[in-house]
C-alpha cells in the first residue's frame, strides 16, 4: 500500500478540492449555501473515498473507486450547472473540467488495474 499522499490521483483530487473551495468563495449568497456547499461536500467525500480505496483490501477497493467516480460525476454536473447559471466564468469552468477529466481518467485506470489484479 502506497502512502496516499504520494498517489497522483490523491494529489489531483486534493488540488480539485482546494480549487472548489477557492471558487465557491466568490459565489453569491444565494448559491454559496446551496451549490457551493454541495460542491464542497462532494469534493471532500471524493477525497475520503480515494483514501479509503488506497487503504482497503482489493475486494473492497473496487467499490470505493466506483463511489469516488460517482462523487466526481456529481461534481462535474454541479460545475455545469454553475456555468449555465453564470455563477462562474468560462475560464474557471474549463480549468475545473480539465482537472475533473484527468481525475476521471486516473480513477478509471486504477479501477481497471484493480479489477485485473483481482482475477
Amino acid at each position: 500500500m502506497a502512502l496516499y499522499t504520494s498517489l497522483p490521483v490523491y494529489k489531483l483530487d486534493y488540488d480539485l478540492l482546494i480549487n472548489i473551495h477557492k471558487t465557491t468563495k466568490t459565489f453569491t449568497r444565494e448559491h454559496k449555501y446551496t451549490l457551493g456547499e454541495t460542491l464542497k461536500k462532494e469534493s471532500i467525500q471524493l477525497l475520503v473515498q480515494v483514501y479509503k480505496a488506497n487503504k482497503s483490501k482489493k475486494e473492497i477497493r473496487l467499490n470505493n473507486i466506483d463511489t469516488a467516480r460517482e462523487h466526481l460525476e456529481i461534481i462535474r454536473l454541479l460545475f455545469r450547472v454553475t456555468k449555465d447559471l453564470n455563477i462562474i466564468g468560462g475560464k474557471t469552468y474549463v480549468n475545473s473540467n480539465l482537472k475533473i477529466e484527468e481525475l476521471s481518467k486516473q480513477l478509471t485506470a486504477w479501477q481497471k488495474y484493480t479489477a485485473r489484479a483481482n482475477t
